[in-house]
């Protein structure tokens, strides 16, 4: 990623132009230099920015690219200009001693003058530097981390080194066993991993074509084009572009995930025989004086030690209690009394895979696999979410799969979220029993359509107001709203599915901070690095609202940068024949300031856009859907992607070595069963 500049325009002089009554507008444009058959020319390829005095704008430097900036009354009438290239301004900035933003006049022609501050940023930020603003999306603004020689810096869902370009995960650092391809530095650790052993096995890279969406194994980012995206190392797979080849280490065949625990092994058993030979060994339990309690009870400190001296410790910090009951005699001297047991009561029914058959392959991506199953004997349909455990531990993922069952419990109490039956695990996968939604998604639906009539968009938007604002009542942000995750019931009715981005008890002054969400729908607040509440909710309700009513995404981008730089800045394009109510129900949605956004600040129920919906009778499901999705039988699959319905409807397994050296006690309490699934299992 390039060094950038981050500038404001601070104040103006008009000079001899005619003086104004309000202040003026300042537009920019970023123009660059390209090569065609009549020579060099400069061309604007983004949209010109429009930023309010004293806020402040990024510019990336770029060999050959210009800077115009127009002093104007209003957009159709020009006063005057300034134009520079944005090496001369990096360069103006780095002459300044000032250690924060360099201040300046420039000049406009024909009269005028007008002050800039200027902030360089390099593409290596210094070790422990903070940057003002800071946010997931703009990688440069963060922090550089070595390890290994790989200066990292953290971006939307990874570090990225700012050499070599590779993507590594945040779990996956200590599990570099490499050197950064494009520094000729040596560090304490790359010293003593030389010494130690040398690994220098070269790929074998061969351009290939590749037949679905592949993603670069060095840089993450996807192998575009229509043949031979890239290549491909004949021995040991690994996938790259073209460009990134130079950069890539020689650890052909290497798996440096399980090398790199072999070794932190071998340092845990160095440490454990370190322990000095003198340290005493103790017995199980550990003899206490009994405090005598006037209600005849005892606390009675018992310690499980073993010869481990780190186990004594840790067994010491935790100091577990155990409180039971004492005969105290005449003398003082008291005894155990083991309370009677108390009845256990019958085992509750829990589900199990015994109980499914799996038919179709409904969804899948990383996380593991959505399919239709049936419940043995009851011809009941349900659609159960399998994900990997090995994939949600590497992934960290406990406490969000954990959220996003107490949130699918919940939802028996609206009727448009989606419902829950029960929760139940494997060895290998957590399983998510849900009602089959056979209407499918509203984005199958909107691909056949183009785009929906207003009449069909506010209902659903409606219905999706009912269940967002339900979650709300309950602290809970939903940040994953878009077509994706609005499923049809047989009916047409409206349900909110997957809440595994949910956060839970925002009550009060209490904001969430993670960068989560599906890039098109983020909201400013969370590209910029804000805490934010329920108003991330209603920026993504706005962009699904303009999906459903134009057919197409309010912001674009050809890459994350590019997307997240027009959500930040850029006002969507509303066609002429959108009705009124339609576009200004969406600009308030679109309101920069989440203290200011419809939602937040005012009952989205009243705008002029739903004037035909009966609340009340919607709530209770009274209204009946101006759209009925063709379903001829409770298992009929039509309305989703044929893609995955061709698959087989099996579960996929990890590699038994890593199953069983899973911490399974991380998933305690995940299993759960709704009493009406229960009635149709002891039947």
């Amino acid at each position: 990623m390039a060094p950038f500049l981050r500038i404001s325009l601070n104040a103006y002089d008009m000079g001899t132009l005619t003086s104004l009554n309000s202040p003026p507008i300042c537009g920019i444009k970023m123009k660059e230099l390209v090569s065609t058959e009549l020579g060099k020319t400069l061309v604007q390829r983004k949209p010109t920015l429009f930023p309010a005095w004293k806020s402040t704008f990024d510019a990336h430097i770029y060999e050959g690219r210009v800077l115009e900036l127009i002093l104007m009354k209003d957009p159709e009438e020009p006063l005057a200009k300034y134009s520079e290239a944005i090496s001369v301004l990096a360069e103006r900035c780095n002459k300044s001693k000032s250690p924060g933003p360099a201040e300046f006049w420039v000049d406009l022609s024909p009269s005028g003058r007008i002050q800039m501050a200027v902030q360089f940023f390099l593409e290596n930020v210094d070790k422990g530097k903070t940057c003002a603003n800071r946010r997931p999306v703009k990688l440069s603004y963060y922090a550089t981390h070595e390890v290994f020689n790989f200066r990292i810096y953290l971006m939307f869902l990874s570090y990225k080194c700012r050499q070599c370009n590779a993507a590594i995960h945040k779990r996956c650092i200590d599990s570099i066993i490499g050197r950064c391809s494009q520094t000729a530095a040596n560090s304490r650790e790359t010293m003593f991993q030389k010494e130690r052993f040398k690994i220098d096995m070269p790929h074998r890279f061969k351009f290939y074509n590749y037949k679905s969406p592949t993603f670069c194994d060095h840089c993450g980012s996807l192998l575009w084009g229509l043949y031979k995206q890239g290549l491909k190392c004949g021995d040991c797979s690994m996938n790259i572009h073209s460009y990134c080849q130079v950069k890539v280490a020689n650890l052909c065949g290497i798996n440096q995930k399980l090398l790199a625990e072999a070794l932190n092994q071998i340092s845990q058993k160095s440490r454990r025989k370190s322990i000095p030979p003198d340290v005493p060994e103790f017995g199980i339990y550990q003899d206490v004086p009994k405090p005598q309690d006037p209600n005849g009870e005892y606390f009675l400190f018992i310690f499980w030690l073993q010869n481990s001296f780190a186990i004594v410790l840790l067994c010491i910090q935790l100091c577990l209690f155990i409180h039971c009951k004492c005969d105290v005699t005449a003398q003082g001297n008291g005894k155990a009394v083991i309370p009677a047991p108390t009845p256990t009561p019958p085992p509750r029914v829990r589900l199990t895979l015994n109980h499914l058959v799996f038919h179709k392959v409904l969804g899948k991506g990383s996380f593991g696999k959505v399919l239709l199953a049936e419940l043995k004997g009851q011809g009941q349909y349900f659609a159960v979410k399998a994900l990997k455990k090995d994939v949600v531990l590497m992934d960290d993922d406990v406490d969000c799969t954990m959220v996003e069952k107490r949130t699918l419990a919940l939802a028996w109490e609206n009727p448009f979220l989606t419902q829950l039956y029960s929760t139940f695990q494997s060895k290998e996968h957590l399983f998510f029993v849900m009602e089959y939604l056979n209407g499918g998604d509203l984005m199958f639906h909107i691909q056949e359509k183009g785009r929906f009539d207003v009449n069909r968009a506010t209902f659903y938007s409606a219905e999706i107001i009912v269940g967002l604002q339900f979650l709300h009542s309950k602290g809970i942000i939903y940040r994953d709203l878009k077509l994706d995750n609005v499923m049809l019931d047989k009916d047409g009715h409206v349900k909110i599915a997957d809440f595994g981005m949910c956060k839970e008890n925002v009550f009060g002054t209490v904001r969430a901070t993670t960068f989560c969400g599906t890039p098109d729908y983020i909201a400013p607040e969370i590209l910029l690095g804000q805490k934010y509440t329920f108003s991330v909710d209603w920026w993504s309700f706005g962009v699904l609202v303009y999906e459903m009513l134009i057919g197409q995404s309010p912001f674009q981008g050809d890459d994350e940068e590019e997307l997240f730089e027009s959500i930040r800045t850029d006002v969507p394009h509303y066609p002429r024949w959108i009705t009124k109510e339609s576009k200004n129900m969406l600009e308030r949605l679109f309101e920069r300031d989440p203290t200011r956004r419809l939602g937040v600040v005012e009952d989205i129920r009243t705008q002029p856009f739903f004037k035909t919906i009966n609340w009340p009778m919607l709530e209770k499901r009274q209204i009946e859907p101006p759209f009925k999705p063709k379903v001829k039988s409770p298992n009929d699959c039509s309305n989703f992607d044929r893609e995955f319905l061709s698959e087989k409807p099996r579960l996929s397994h990890a590699d038994k070595n890593l199953i069983d050296s899973m911490d399974q006690t991380a998933f305690a309490g995940f299993s759960y069963v709704n009493p009406k699934l229960e009635r149709f299992l002891t039947k």
